[in-house]
C-alpha cells in the first residue's frame, strides 16, 4: 500500500522546486511567439515562369538578416511556401512587438516592398496579389481574452468544488477542497508552460500560439477532473470509515483505490497524444507537446500534491460526519 501522507513533504517540496524552475523559465526566457501572437504580415505573390523555391528562400533569409542589422532585429522569422496547384507563393513575416506601432507598421510596409524587389530580381513575372497585415492589437486582444477566460474558469471551478464538497464532515470546510484544487491547477499550468518554454532551448520551432493557449485551458478542465475523482473517494471514505480510521489513513486508502484508474487513464491519453505528436500535421505538434507535459504533471499532482495538501489543511481537526436527526413519533408535538 502506497503511503503518500507519510512521505508528503518529499512530494510537496519536489513539486515546489519544479514550480520554481518553471516560473524562472517563464520569467527569464524570451517569448518565442508565433505569427498569430505578434505583428505579422502575409504576402501572396503570383508568377508565370518556373521558380526555384529553395533559392528564393535563401535570398529572403539573407534579406531578413540585412534588414535586421539596420532595424534593431525587429523581424523574428520569415517563411516561404508555394500554393498547391497554383502559380503562387506565400511569404509570412512576423515581427517582434514594440511599443512604437508607427515604426512597426512602417517596417512592415518597407520590408514587404523589399521582398517584392528581391523576388523580381530572380523572376520578373512576380507580382503582389494579396497582402494581409495583423496589428499588435490582435495579440493584445488574445491576451486579454485569455486572462479573462482563465479567471472566469478558476472562479467557476472554485465555486463548483466548494458547493459539491459542502458538508463532507464537521470541521472540514469545503473551502479547503477548493483552495487545494486551485493550487493543483496552478501547479499543472505553470509547470506545463515552463517545461514547454524550456523546450525552445533545444527545439526553437516550438512556439507560443493560440493552440498553446487552448492547451492551457484544456489543462484546467482535465486536471481538475482527476483531482475531483480523488476528492470524491476521500469524501466517501470519510462517511463510511470516520469512526474507525484517522484522516491520514482515509486519504491513503482513497489514493490507493484511485491509483490504478488514474495511471491507466493517463497512460492511455499519453500514448494517444504521443501518436498524434509524431504522425499528425506539423501545426498540431506544439499543441500536443503542451498536453504531453500536462498529462505527466497532472497525474503526479492529483495524487502526490492535492491529497497531501488536503491533509495539511485539516490534519489538526477532529473528524465527525454530519448525522441526520431522527424524530420519533413521541417527540412530535400534537396540537
Amino acid at each position: 500500500m502506497l503511503d503518500v501522507i507519510k512521505n508528503r513533504y518529499i512530494y510537496v517540496w519536489t513539486s515546489f522546486l519544479v514550480v520554481l524552475f518553471a516560473l524562472f523559465t517563464i520569467i527569464f526566457k524570451d517569448s518565442n511567439l508565433w505569427i498569430d501572437m505578434t505583428g505579422w504580415t502575409q504576402s501572396e505573390f503570383s508568377y508565370t515562369w518556373n521558380i526555384n523555391l529553395e533559392s528564393l528562400q535563401t535570398n529572403l533569409w539573407n534579406l531578413k538578416d540585412d534588414f535586421n542589422k539596420s532595424n534593431n532585429n525587429i523581424i523574428n522569422a520569415i517563411s516561404i511556401y508555394s500554393v498547391s496547384w497554383e502559380e503562387k507563393i506565400v511569404v509570412e513575416t512576423w515581427f517582434w512587438v514594440i511599443d512604437d506601432e508607427k515604426t512597426l507598421e512602417n517596417n512592415k510596409v518597407t520590408f514587404n516592398w523589399l521582398i517584392l524587389e528581391t523576388l523580381t530580381k530572380n523572376n520578373s513575372s512576380f507580382s503582389l496579389s494579396k497582402y494581409i497585415n495583423i496589428w499588435k492589437s490582435f495579440w493584445d486582444y488574445i491576451k486579454k481574452t485569455a486572462w479573462l477566460t482563465l479567471w472566469i474558469t478558476l472562479i467557476a471551478i472554485s465555486l463548483y468544488i466548494a458547493f459539491t464538497f459542502f458538508g463532507v464532515a464537521i470541521w472540514i470546510p469545503s473551502s479547503s477542497f477548493a483552495i487545494v484544487a486551485l493550487i493543483t491547477l496552478f501547479h499543472d499550468v505553470i509547470v506545463a508552460s515552463g517545461f514547454y518554454i524550456f523546450t525552445w532551448i533545444f527545439f526553437p520551432e516550438f512556439k507560443v500560439d493560440t493552440f498553446f493557449i487552448t492547451a492551457l485551458l484544456t489543462i484546467l478542465w482535465y486536471s481538475i477532473n482527476d483531482t475531483i475523482v480523488v476528492f470524491d473517494r476521500i469524501r466517501d471514505n470519510i462517511k463510511h470509515y470516520v469512526k474507525s480510521k484517522k484522516l491520514d489513513e482515509l486519504i491513503n486508502m482513497s489514493i490507493n483505490e484511485t491509483l490504478a484508474r488514474s495511471l491507466f487513464t493517463s497512460l492511455t491519453l499519453f500514448f494517444v497524444l504521443l501518436t498524434i505528436f509524431f504522425f499528425w500535421p506539423e501545426t498540431l505538434k506544439w499543441f500536443m507537446l503542451t498536453l504531453i507535459y500536462w498529462v505527466a504533471f497532472w497525474t503526479y499532482s492529483s495524487i502526490f500534491v492535492a491529497a497531501p495538501l488536503l491533509y495539511e489543511f485539516n490534519k489538526s481537526k477532529t473528524l465527525k460526519v454530519y448525522e441526520k436527526k431522527i424524530i420519533k413519533d413521541e417527540d412530535k408535538i400534537i396540537v
